[in-house]
């Protein structure tokens, strides 16, 4: 930290008396020193960082700091203040006040360091020496952990804890350490990232040596558990100071906590294996929780990030008592959007390749069924010559249903437009994180110029995020790295993307798109009607799955077009008929033969009418969970039939949504009904048959209280392994 603060960054008598004035104060000392270019710019982003949330903490703590493009190099300033200074918090005003300023592109390294200051700040030896300092450079050399604070109780403690930034790696405190308290985001620096899983399993022992006998005790012979993460907006000060703030909580009260730090320079996940051992979670955050749905089914506080600076015993006990009661989150769905949930450093490549895959289409869907929507709803007003309309900014009358159906269609079309840098753009970010985005929104949008549509998309995204994996696997000199997010990255893998899709690859992605678009333009008779049923098996085989998503896809790409064919609206309407089988074939099944099902499922029937008529398969899923080897079959057969029905019967669709609410829309919108009934008809009596030979087969009684207890919750999607495997032999 020697050049992240001297003596001239010090003002021992700052004289401010408001926050602003004195970041005012110490900002002119990074100006004078070339660390700021533009002094007003720079306090414009410290104020928009501050009204987000106030940076004054308790212990007479003010911590202004912020990200920002008129930062030439990560830069911390202090000033103490005589007469204290409002900074927001709640025991009043600051006199240490720590302005840190971070460019907008900070190496990890800086931040580091940065956020091994923030841990300092909850050490009260460290704060106490910076109050008695009696010149500036012994002032900055505190800071930057050349001197050590006067010798007292808890400094041996601060020494173990490494408060020193030169600690910081060893002991996880910033972004690029996560040993011993498993918190840092970039990975333990000395063992390197591969290490990081083994030092998380690790951590419960390494936080709580000897805490076995605290006041947390389980069973006598190991402590309550916690795992917790910690974030802010700016991801430099307060991700570090309540992660420092819960591990010194939880050693006072003998409880093993780790957590993990999602800061400005990224993160390292928690292992899996110590978050199933945990007994809680404490989720401290201003900004939202990177995949949350790892901590799902556990007791939780969600809280802010401050809570956790200020009264981390407190929210310690408080999920202590949320586990005492038995609250715990819902579980994670089985249809949680694919970036959020985490992934393993042992995945397979296929996995991880339909995972980002996943990635793209669970962002795209939103785009999907609004402009869809939008534009259906504009034939449906407007007529179907409403494609020809002019553009609404040069003929609008309030009056006429046809230019109502105009501006449908023309804001329809414009989020149409998306779909496919949507899709490139986060497949990208599925590989690569942020960093990919940008090169894979570029990719996506060429792909749309060269008319290689969706399969284009898909090559972008892959090509997108694999060049930024290769460009962050670079050694890059320090001098650079401050510019890599913002400059280097996103330059040198746009163009990179750019002349693969224009010069490369996009001609034949664009030759096989259109062979594609034709193939299904001249699909007649049984040929058909045998892709409705294949494509109705896959819309049930896993009930909103990566399967489903594969065939809902296929039909969005037939229909993601200015004028699509007769046959890819005839797609669009199997696929959607069919995703609405199984929920609704499960709930007429548990209406008409309750007996065969336990209580808890009965009232999943009630909820499934309801979602089955929406074109929510995930209604289907309880039932397919608890019995799948007789659901599942029954639900793809009802599935083949309605595809099958619904291509023969000639219904079309041009809106990529299913649901009673769009049969206005629907090309032979009661034949289409009638291949629905009849998908369902046919599920309904499989389930019934299978289940009744189940029974048949054995004594079943009636349901009892074990088996509703099992049962999962009304719109759940619980697994009940050994459940489960009892039922379907």
């Amino acid at each position: 930290m020697s050049d992240t603060i001297t003596a001239d960054l010090v003002d021992l008598d700052l004289s401010a008396d408001t926050k602003e004035a004195a970041a005012r104060a110490l900002a002119e000392r990074m100006v004078a020193l070339g660390r700021v270019t533009d002094l007003d710019g720079f306090l414009a982003d410290v104020a928009a960082r501050e009204a987000q949330m106030p940076t004054g903490l308790d212990g007479g703590i003010g911590i202004p700091h912020c990200r920002s493009a008129h930062v030439t190099e990560p830069t911390l300033a202090f000033g103490r203040s005589g007469a204290g200074i409002d900074f927001g918090a709640p025991d009043g005003p600051a006199d240490l006040i720590f302005l840190i300023a971070a460019p907008a592109g900070a190496d990890d390294a800086h931040l580091t360091l940065l956020s091994a200051l923030a841990r300092r700040l909850m050490n009260s030896e460290f704060t106490g020496a910076l109050r008695a300092a009696t010149d500036a450079e012994h002032a900055a050399a505190l800071i930057r952990g050349e001197e050590t604070a006067p010798e007292g109780g808890a400094s041996e403690d601060a020494t173990s804890q490494g408060t020193g930034p030169e600690d910081a790696t060893s002991q996880g405190a910033g972004p690029e350490g996560a040993t011993s308290q498993g918190t840092g985001p970039e990975g333990a620096a000395s063992e390197g990232a591969d290490s990081a899983p083994d030092d998380s399993v690790a951590a419960p022992a390494a936080a709580s040596a000897g805490a076995a006998t605290g006041p947390a005790a389980l069973d006598g012979d190991r402590p309550f558990r916690i795992v917790a993460v910690t974030s802010c907006p700016t991801g430099i000060a307060h991700t570090y100071m309540a992660a420092e703030s819960l591990e010194n909580a939880g050693r006072e009260t003998g409880v093993e906590i780790v957590v993990e730090t999602q800061g400005s320079a990224g993160f390292t996940r928690l292992d899996p294996a110590v978050i199933a051992a945990a007994d809680g979670v404490i989720l401290a955050h201003d900004v939202p929780v990177r995949e949350k749905q790892r901590f799902a089914g556990k007791p939780t506080v969600d809280t802010g990030v401050k809570a956790a600076i200020n009264r981390p015993a407190d929210l310690i006990g408080e999920v202590r008592d949320k586990a005492a009661r038995g609250e715990t989150t819902e579980a994670a769905q089985a249809g949680s959007t694919p970036v959020e949930r985490a992934g393993t450093d042992d995945e397979g490549y296929g996995t991880r390749l339909r995972r980002w895959l996943m990635s793209g289409v669970s962002y795209m869907v939103p785009f999907v069924a609004a402009g869809g929507l939008l534009i259906a709803l504009g034939f449906a007003i407007g007529g179907y010559e409403i494609n020809e309309a002019p553009s609404v900014m040069d003929h609008f009358v309030w009056t006429q249903a046809a230019s109502w159906g105009a501006l449908l269609f023309q804001i329809g079309g414009v989020a149409f437009g998306f779909l496919v840098p949507v899709l490139a753009g986060y497949i990208a970010y599925g590989m690569a994180d942020r960093p990919g985005l940008v090169p894979g929104f570029v990719g996506g949008a060429i792909s749309l110029t060269i008319n290689a549509g969706f399969l284009g998309g898909l090559a972008a995204g892959l090509i997108a995020g694999g060049v930024v994996l290769a460009i962050q696997k670079v050694n890059i000199p320090a001098a650079l790295r401050g510019i890599m997010p913002v400059v280097v990255i996103p330059l040198i893998s746009s163009a990179v993307v750019g002349f693969l899709m224009f010069v490369v690859i996009g001609k034949p992605i664009a030759e096989a798109q259109k062979g594609m678009t034709d193939w299904l333009g001249g699909l007649t008779g049984a040929n058909a009607v045998l892709l409705g049923a294949l494509l109705g098996l896959m819309m049930c085989f896993d009930l909103g799955g990566p399967v489903n998503k594969v065939a809902y896809t296929f039909a969005t790409a037939g229909i993601a077009v200015a004028d699509p064919s007769d046959s890819a609206m005839r797609v669009m309407a199997a696929v959607m008929a069919a995703g609405m089988v199984p929920p609704l074939a499960m709930a007429l099944a548990t209406t008409v033969r309750g007996r065969l099902f336990n209580r808890a499922e009965r009232e999943n029937g009630k909820a499934a009418w309801v979602l089955g008529a929406s074109f929510i398969s995930e209604g289907a899923i309880p039932f397919a969970a608890a019995d799948p080897l007789r659901v599942i079959p029954a639900s793809m057969a009802g599935g083949a039939v309605t595809g099958a029905l619904s291509m023969a019967f000639g219904a079309t669709l041009r809106a990529p949504h299913g649901g009673i609410f769009v049969v206005p829309l629907i090309g032979n919108p009661l034949l289409y009904l009638v291949a629905i009934a009849a998908g369902v008809g046919v599920t309904t009596a499989l389930v019934i048959v299978l289940k009744g030979l189940r029974r048949s087969a054995g004594p079943a009684g009636p349901a009892t209280g074990e088996d509703t207890a099992l049962a999962p919750a009304a719109g759940g999607a619980g697994t009940r392994k050994e459940t489960v495997a009892a039922r379907t032999v």
